[in-house]
C-alpha cells in the first residue's frame, strides 16, 4: 500500500512543474488526496462494505471536489492535477499512467445497468472542462483537448477537439518521433504529446530544435569517431545531460560585455 502511494506521489512530479517537496505533494494536492480515498472505498466496494465505500467516497467529494465513484478502476501512476467538478463514473476503467485535469466528466449516456462508462488505455491525458461520454475505448497515448465532448471510440496515438470530438491527428510512431522524445527527456522538456500536425506554431517550433539537437548530436559523434581513428585524443564520446535549470537567460556575448564593463 505504501509503495503503491510512494509511486502515485513520485508520478505528480513527472507531471507538475509546481511540484516541489514530497511531503508537500502529500498534504497539498487534492488529486493525491481523492486518489488515496479512492484506493480504500474501492477495496471496501469489492469486498461487499457498499454503504462504507460510498460514505468514503462522499466524504473525498466533500473534501477535494472530486468525484469518483467506489467501483470505477483505476490503474498505477494515475494524476488529477487541480481537480475540482471531476467526475468519474461507476464503471470506468483508467489504465496506467493517465492525466486529468479539472472539470472532466468521465460519465455514461444510458440508464443500462452494465458497462456504461469509458475505457481510458495506458497513457491517456484529458484537457481541463472535457466530457468523455459513453462506454467506448480511448486509445494509448490518446489526448482529449480541453472542453471537448467524445462521444465515440478514440485509436491510439489521437488527439481529439472541439464538439463533438473530432480528430486533430493521430500520431504515428516513427524514427524522428522517438529521437525527439529521447532527447526531450535528455534535456529535461517534456512536449505534453504534441506534435508536428497540430496547429500549435509554439509547439512546432519546439519539436524542430529537438530534431535539429538530434541530428548535431550524432553528427559530433561521428566527427568524434573520425578524428580518434587519425589518431587525435579527444577523450570520451559521451555528451553530458544539459540541465535547464543551469541555462542562463543571458543572450550570447552580454556575459562577456558585463564583465568588461564591471572591470
Amino acid at each position: 500500500m505504501f509503495e503503491r502511494l510512494r509511486e502515485d506521489v513520485e508520478s505528480v512530479f513527472d507531471r507538475d512543474p509546481a511540484a516541489r517537496t514530497f511531503f508537500e505533494v502529500l498534504t497539498c494536492y487534492p488529486g493525491v488526496h481523492a486518489l488515496l480515498l479512492h484506493r480504500m472505498s474501492h477495496g471496501l466496494w469489492n469486498s461487499g462494505w457498499r454503504w462504507l465505500a460510498r460514505f468514503i467516497s462522499g466524504f473525498s467529494r466533500w473534501l477535494t471536489g472530486i468525484e469518483i465513484h467506489p467501483g470505477a478502476r483505476i490503474g498505477r501512476r494515475f494524476f488529477i492535477d487541480h481537480g475540482m467538478g471531476v467526475v468519474i463514473g461507476e464503471t470506468t476503467e483508467i489504465g496506467d499512467d493517465c492525466t486529468l485535469y479539472q472539470g472532466v466528466t468521465l460519465g455514461g449516456t444510458s440508464w443500462d445497468k452494465g458497462k456504461r462508462h469509458p475505457t481510458l488505455s495506458d497513457g491517456v491525458v484529458v484537457g481541463a472542462g472535457a466530457k468523455v461520454l459513453g462506454p467506448f475505448t480511448v486509445g494509448r497515448d490518446a489526448r482529449i483537448g480541453s472542453n471537448a465532448v467524445v462521444l465515440k471510440e478514440v485509436p491510439d496515438g489521437a488527439s481529439v477537439v472541439g464538439v463533438p470530438g473530432r480528430f486533430a491527428s493521430v500520431v504515428t510512431v516513427d524514427d524522428q518521433a522517438t529521437h525527439r522524445e529521447a532527447t526531450a527527456k535528455r534535456i529535461g522538456f517534456d512536449a505534453y504529446g504534441t506534435t508536428r500536425d497540430m496547429p500549435d506554431p509554439v509547439a512546432h517550433a519546439i519539436n524542430s530544435m529537438l530534431d535539429h539537437i538530434h541530428v548535431t548530436d550524432r553528427k559530433l559523434v561521428q566527427v568524434a569517431q573520425a578524428l580518434q581513428e587519425l589518431g587525435a585524443d579527444i577523450g570520451g564520446l559521451d555528451i553530458p545531460d544539459l540541465d535547464p535549470c543551469e541555462i542562463s537567460s543571458t543572450a550570447p556575448g552580454e556575459e562577456g560585455a558585463a564583465s568588461s564593463e564591471n572591470t
